[in-house]
C-alpha cells in the first residue's frame, strides 16, 4: 500500500526549528519592530539624517529575521498538507514534491541554524568586500575577477543587492582589485569567513607551455558601520587625489575626472572610489569607507588590549583559506574546516552556503575552545 512517511524528519525539523525560534526570540523581535516602525513613522524623522538611517536600516534587518521565519512555519505547515494529499490520491508526484520540499526546508533551516551562532558586534552589518590579486601574474588578476564575479553570483542567488563601489582593472586580463557593498542580514557575520587569502592551480590559459600556475588573491570583509561618520578626519592628514574613472585594459569610461583616491596619511590607509556619477560622489562614499576602516582600528586596537576582539576581523586576511584545483582531479577545499567540492564550476557560479556555513560553524568552535 502506499503511504509517504516523513514524520521521523519532520518532527527533527520541527524540534530544529524551535530552537532556532527561542534563540531569535520572536516575540522581543516583534516588539521591536513595532518599536521601530513608530519611530520610522514619525514626521520629524528625517530632520536627523543619520538617526533615521540607523532606524531605518535596523527596522529593516528585523522585518527580514521575522519573515525568514514565519516563512518557514508556513512552509512547515505546507509541507504536511502536501504529504497528506500524497497519501490520499496515492500520488508518486506529489510524493516527490513533498520530498523535493523536505530537502528545500532542511537546507533553509540549517542555514538558519547557522545564523544563529552570529552574535558578533558587528555580524548583523551590510559586508565591503576588496579583492586584490596576489602572485601570479595575469593568473592572479583573471583569479581576482572570478572571485568577483564568485561573491557577485552568490549575492544574485539570494537576492541581495550588490553596490560596485571600485574596480581597478589590470592591464591584461582581469582585475588588480574590487570593491563593493553586500546588503543583506547579517552580511558581514556571513561573508567575514570568506575573508584570507584564496588560491588557484590550474594550466594557464595566458602560457603556451601548458604548465600548471598556482597564483593568489586576497579577500577582506569588513562590516558598513554607521556610526563611522562620527570619525573626524582633519583635512591636513588627507591626500585627495583625482583621476579619470578607467574600464577594462585602461579604457576610459568617464570624460571627466570624476574618480577620487583618498589617502589617509598616518596609517597610510589609501580609499579609491570611481563607479559614483560625480566625483562628489565618490569622495563621499570614499569618506565614508575610510571612516569605517579607521573606526575600525581604533575598535580593534581598544580590543587587542582587552583581548576581547584580537583576530575576529584581521588575523585570517593573510591565511591562506581555499584552495581550487582546476586541473586533474577537480577541487575546491577549504583548508580550515576540510569542507570540500567536487564542482569547481558550481563554486564560481556562487554555490558557497555550505562553504560559509561550514566557516561560521568551525569559527564558533574556535571561540568556544
Amino acid at each position: 500500500m502506499f503511504e509517504l512517511d516523513l514524520s521521523a524528519d519532520i518532527q527533527a525539523l520541527r524540534h530544529t526549528f524551535g530552537d532556532i525560534r527561542e534563540v531569535v526570540d520572536v516575540t522581543s523581535l516583534r516588539e521591536d519592530i513595532a518599536r521601530l516602525s513608530e519611530e520610522a513613522g514619525a514626521p520629524d524623522l528625517w530632520d536627523d539624517p543619520e538617526k533615521a538611517q540607523k532606524v531605518t536600516s535596523a527596522l529593516s534587518h528585523k522585518q527580514a529575521d521575522l519573515k525568514r521565519i514565519t516563512e518557514v512555519e508556513r512552509r512547515l505547515d505546507d509541507l504536511d498538507v502536501l504529504i497528506e494529499l500524497a497519501n490520499e490520491m496515492q500520488d508518486d508526484d506529489s510524493a516527490a514534491e513533498a520530498r523535493a520540499e523536505l530537502d528545500s526546508l532542511t537546507q533553509t533551516i540549517n542555514q538558519l541554524e547557522v545564523q544563529t551562532l552570529l552574535d558578533g558586534e558587528y555580524d548583523d552589518r551590510n559586508a565591503i568586500i576588496t579583492i586584490r590579486s596576489g602572485a601570479g601574474g595575469d593568473d592572479a588578476t583573471d583569479f581576482a575577477e572570478m572571485l568577483m564575479r564568485m561573491y557577485l553570483r552568490w549575492a544574485e542567488q539570494h537576492g541581495y543587492p550588490v553596490k560596485v563601489m571600485d574596480t581597478s582593472y589590470a592591464e591584461g586580463a582581469g582585475i588588480k582589485s574590487a570593491t563593493f557593498e553586500i546588503t543583506a542580514p547579517y552580511a558581514f557575520g556571513t561573508l567575514s569567513v570568506e575573508a584570507g587569502t584564496h588560491r588557484l592551480a590550474r594550466i594557464s590559459p595566458f602560457g603556451s607551455a601548458d604548465k600548471r600556475q598556482t597564483s593568489f588573491a586576497a579577500v577582506e570583509v569588513i562590516p558598513l558601520m554607521e556610526e563611522a561618520t562620527e570619525v573626524e578626519i582633519p583635512e591636513n592628514d588627507l591626500r585627495v587625489d583625482v583621476f579619470r574613472s578607467s574600464g577594462p585594459g585602461g579604457q576610459s569610461v568617464n570624460t571627466t575626472d570624476s574618480a577620487v583616491r583618498l589617502t589617509h596619511l598616518p596609517t597610510g590607509i589609501v580609499i579609491s572610489m570611481q563607479n559614483e556619477k560625480s566625483q562628489i560622489q565618490n569622495r563621499a562614499a570614499a569618506m565614508r569607507l575610510l571612516q569605517t576602516r579607521l573606526l575600525l582600528l581604533q575598535r580593534e586596537q581598544e580590543a587587542a588590549k582587552k583581548k576581547e576582539l584580537a583576530g575576529n576581523i584581521t588575523a585570517s586576511w593573510g591565511d591562506q583559506m581555499r584552495s581550487y584545483f582546476l586541473y586533474g582531479q577537480q577541487l575546491v577545499k577549504d583548508l580550515r574546516t576540510g569542507h570540500e567540492s567536487g564542482n569547481p564550476a558550481s563554486v564560481f557560479d556562487g554555490d558557497l552556503d555550505d562553504f560559509i556555513s561550514a566557516g561560521i560553524r568551525w569559527r564558533k568552535r574556535k571561540e568556544e575552545d
